[in-house]
């Protein structure tokens, strides 16, 4: 006997909204072009809207590669990157070059070495262990420094590491500000990234205190994520601020909260290389040198994402503890 179809109207929202959710995932998939990973998405902007930014030969960094140092390729710099979301990384619209503030970061520091670069595009799960095998001579992936990550890689900063929490634009949602703010909602979040630990701590301190739990949400796909909030699924993506600010230039979400990547304490994002390699102090004098003349600040304005430069790069600096 067929039930009517009024005992499953309470199934129709949430089916349907699934089901946009699927197909724009099927959207992006047919509208990629095989890229170096014959998986990558192209973006809209070409290669030739963006020409390289180069740094200058920086004798002094040269001179800090520990003697004998083999790299992965005689000459150049093997760097990891990710290839997924501008303004950090993403492929540019001929699907193969690769573009983004981590890959111009990448320039400057090969260029201040002497050495070609040789971008490599990975996903986040596979950078680690192929900087610690030696697979790739650094990695360039929007990485926080960690005190449990300073046991196996070194770190030279060169980014500010903040972290925002955008709303879709007529969201009721005005201000998060402190944890009690993000009680009950849905919120988009990145698996095992810091912001997830974040939000874990902060749902912690809010269930103790007999508040809502939050509902995280997650996605492999960043896209899906923010559809999520544009379709009504979820309530706030929190992400890096660098990727929220912008996805946020088309109007259809924007900022509600700023937050350090570590916090309450601060931050930093910086090159990783395997520990004791040898040329985390290099690179960051190599970095060193392209703040000081300006080259740096050239990087960060092309990607807008002046607000998380930093004065000075640092080996090492403290790391964020495991909570």
């Amino acid at each position: 006997m067929t039930a009517p179809l009024s005992r499953y109207r309470h199934l129709i929202a949430p089916l349907a909204i699934a089901l946009l959710i699927v197909a724009a995932g099927v959207a992006i998939i047919l509208a990629r072009k095989p890229g170096q990973d014959g998986k990558a998405a192209p973006a809209k902007l070409s290669a030739a809207q963006l020409p390289p930014i180069h740094g200058v030969r920086d004798p002094q960094a040269v001179a800090l590669i520990p003697a004998g140092h083999q790299f992965v390729e005689p000459g150049k710099l093997t760097v990891a990157v990710g290839a997924s979301q501008l303004p950090l990384g993403d492929y540019a619209a001929d699907g193969v070059t690769v573009i983004g503030s981590d890959p111009d970061i990448a320039r400057l520091v090969a260029d201040s070495l002497g050495l070609d670069l040789n971008l490599v595009v990975v996903a986040w799960p596979d950078w680690p262990l192929g900087v610690e095998s030696g697979k790739y001579d650094a990695a360039l992936f929007n990485i926080t420094v960690t005190e449990e990550r300073k046991k196996k890689y070194d770190f030279s900063t060169y980014r500010n590491d903040q972290l925002g929490i955008y709303v879709k634009t007529d969201s009721p949602i005005t201000a998060i500000r402190e944890p009690k703010d993000i009680a009950g909602l849905r919120i988009v979040v990145g698996a095992s990234t810091n912001q997830d630990q974040i939000l874990r701590r902060w749902d912690a301190q809010n269930v103790a205190a007999g508040l809502k739990p939050v509902q995280p949400q997650y996605f492999d796909e960043t896209v899906l994520g923010r559809f999520a909030v544009l379709s009504g699924r979820a309530d706030a993506t929190f992400e890096p601020n660098a990727d929220g600010a912008y996805m946020a230039r088309d109007g259809k979400t924007r900022l509600v909260g700023l937050f350090s990547g570590g916090w309450p304490q601060t931050a930093y994002i910086s090159v990783t290389t395997r520990k004791g390699s040898g040329l985390a102090d290099a690179i960051t004098h190599a970095l060193n040198t392209q703040i000081a003349d300006g080259t740096y600040a050239k990087v960060l304005q092309r990607w807008n994402l002046t607000a998380e430069a930093i004065p000075k790069s640092q080996t090492n600096p403290p790391g964020l503890a495991a909570h």
